[in-house]
């Protein structure tokens, strides 16, 4: 059930009568027009746009519009008054039979209650974290790993059949430096001393990975020159990377259905199978770039290199896929990865990517462009930096690390849940400043706790109603009279409910779960102040020990609340608090 879908559908319906009866003119499209919450919720529980979108196509005044549309609405029995306001606007309050209505839904399909299928079963791939398997992953790691996986579980949530993806970058030099790491941690380990050179990884979490070579191969690799051991360490290294990294989603409760490796790519003819493609579209070409924004003429020597000629779908610049001597450019490898992902069927595809990757979102989008023939949608979400705090001060590196502070410092400090909530509380777009202590602080400024609350508050209700015997199943409860629950505070929290359907959409069609967030808080505030209420208004209350039908009714209130709850935290990865402690 989505109440604003349903009374769209009656102003659709009231629109397509009003064209029969030659109120409007024949073929107008209706597609732009919109149901949603008024701005200011005094003005009316839903506002329509119909007659502001329609005047003009129509060569009528949106007011000689808006009030014919309202005489037609104020006819169907779910509405009370159709008000004309400003220009063209009409706001529209439905009988409060309507709102009650609501929880019956809620009580009957649990946490369905929002899941839609807008998504009609279309494949989407999400790919996500994609970190380069050389440590453990950071912080930043973590707020694309949050954010992609809550997208993953809304985009399921709404229909889609939803692959989640790790691509491993273990096609590059960074890798080579991750084996020379483990080396001189593997000398280590047989007693030497060893300084690690600029660039190199020094963090303490290859201590046990050059402990655990030396146990494998013993003194196998001690003073051999580098092309013995290079290639075999280099893949045992990456492999112990990636438990690692497995670890650390896991911590998160982050699980990837696909792990691709880019080293798969070479020597597989994948890469050249790609650049075919596009060559057969005539996108391929030998040729010159001009020098980059900012050289100047004596810093810049021309090379002629093979060229994908991205701006024809869309890039500001064509881009380099093999350079002049014959390598492959980082582009390319890229390009054969979602090449495979076109070829793997998916219909949508989905990047997560740190704010360093910018500048590769229009070459990437004209790649896939390119290969799908403009039939599978690419969306790039870049998540932007997260700066921690703790007593005040930025939360320094971690020392396990080396450089940065790991993901597991955080869930250490907060727990996994905490972490979740608060990386979702802004846009991903946005820069975030994570203070460690404000996320354990138990009040309405922090989110994670006041959302938990709600929830642990009605469960604390339902567990005084058991106490007191009175029966709160939600079968019973979907069967309680309704009419009791008719406080403009009640209808407000009801009010909230209702738009959750709806927030679920706009979030999915998106790609923003940080909405999810923000509804949960905006249903928790609603929820908190209704319970504060009860203080001083004894009906109010959601268990009334002197009326066992009243308190049906409230609880019935209080559990779709606890439903709908549940069910935004479950998108997040959060595990809803039955109680706090």
């Amino acid at each position: 059930m989505n109440l604003f879908s349903d009374i769209r559908s009656l102003v659709i319906d009231s629109l397509t009568a009003m064209t029969a009866a030659g109120t409007l003119p024949e073929g107008l499209d209706f597609a732009n027009v919109a149901v949603e919450p008024p701005r200011d919720a005094a003005h009316g529980d839903m506002a329509t746009n119909a007659a502001m979108v329609l005047a003009k196509p129509a060569k009528m005044k949106p007011r000689d519009i808006a009030d014919a549309l309202a005489a037609t609405l104020a006819e169907d029995a779910r509405t009370t008054s159709a008000e004309v306001a400003g220009p063209g606007f009409l706001n529209l309050r439905l009988d409060a039979g309507v709102w009650q209505g609501v929880l019956t839904t809620v009580l009957d399909q649990g946490t369905d209650y929002g899941r839609s299928t807008l998504g009609a079963g279309k494949r989407v791939n999400v790919e996500y974290v994609s970190a380069n398997p050389t440590g453990p992953l950071h912080v930043g790691h973590t707020r694309g790993a949050v954010f992609g996986d809550a997208l993953a579980s809304l985009l399921a949530y709404s229909g889609y059949e939803v692959t989640r993806e790790y691509y491993i970058n273990d096609g590059g030099g960074q890798v080579d430096v991750l084996a020379r790491s483990v080396y001189l941690r593997y000398l280590e380990a047989h007693g030497q001393e060893v300084a690690f050179a600029d660039g190199t990884y020094p963090g303490d979490y290859l201590v046990p990975v050059g402990q655990a070579l030396k146990d494998k191969v013993g003194d196998a690799y001690v003073g051999k020159p580098e092309e013995v051991w290079l290639a075999a360490v280099r893949e045992y290294s990456t492999e112990a990377m990636m438990d690692l990294i497995r670890a650390d989603l896991a911590q998160l409760g982050i699980e990837m259905d696909v792990f691709y490796s880019e080293k798969s790519l070479y020597g597989t003819g994948r890469i050249e199978a790609a650049l075919a493609e596009l060559e057969s579209k005539g996108l391929i070409y030998q040729g010159v770039l001009e020098p980059p924004k900012g050289k100047k003429p004596d810093d810049w020597e021309p090379r002629e290199q093979t060229l994908f000629k991205s701006t024809d779908h869309g890039d500001d610049v064509d881009r380099a896929v093999k350079k002049s001597d014959g390598a492959w450019t980082y582009f390319a490898p890229d390009i054969a990865y979602h090449y495979d992902k076109v070829n793997r069927g998916f219909d949508e595809l989905i990047d997560i990517l740190g704010a360093d990757h910018g500048g590769y979102v229009k070459r990437m989008k004209a790649a896939v462009s390119a290969l799908s023939d403009g039939k599978v949608p690419l969306d790039i979400k870049l998540c932007q930096l997260v700066k921690l705090f703790k007593d005040g001060q930025e939360f320094k590196m971690s020392k396990r690390a080396g450089t940065f502070v790991t993901l597991r410092d955080v869930v250490d400090a907060v727990g996994a849940d905490v972490t979740r909530f608060m990386l979702l509380t802004r846009k991903n777009d946005q820069g975030f400043d994570f203070d460690l202590d404000k996320a354990l602080e138990q009040s309405k400024d922090n989110p994670v706790f006041y959302v938990q609350y709600a929830n642990a508050r009605i469960c604390s209700t339902l567990r005084k109603a058991a106490e007191l015997e009175i029966e709160a199943t939600d079968a019973v409860l979907g069967d309680a009279d309704l009419s009791q629950v008719s406080h403009p505070a009640q209808l407000a929290v009801i009010k909230k409910l209702a738009e959750w359907p709806r927030q679920v959409e706009i979030a999915a069609r998106t790609n923003e779960p940080h909405r999810v967030a923000f509804y949960l808080y905006d249903l928790a505030s609603e929820l908190h102040g209704l319970y504060h209420l009860g203080k001083t208004e004894f009906g109010l209350r959601f268990v009334n020990e002197s009326s066992q039908s009243a308190t049906h009714a409230n609880l019935a209130l209080a559990r779709s609340v606890s439903i709908v709850i549940s069910a935004g935290l479950g998108i997040l990865g959060v595990k809803p608090a039955q109680e706090m402690r």
